[in-house]
């Protein structure tokens, strides 16, 4: 399992039909551009705390000999 360290964090604001914008410096850190696909996940910890936890996943390169 890897373990990952946190570069930064940043407040949002959740805006009509709960959409979340994304800091564009965080876009640009993560290379994040529009039509990108996001996966979401919930976690929860034994006393109920949930956090949500967004990534997005490295797209893989057609085959070029297909």
């Amino acid at each position: 399992m890897a373990i990952y360290r946190t570069l930064y964090y940043t407040d949002v604001t959740v805006g009509v039909g709960g959409r979340v914008t994304i800091p564009q410096d965080m876009r640009e850190e993560l290379g994040i551009e529009e039509g990108d696909t996001l996966t979401v996940r919930v976690e929860e910890n034994p006393k109920g705390g949930r956090q949500m936890v967004i990534w997005r996943s490295e797209q893989q390169e057609e085959d070029e000999n297909a």
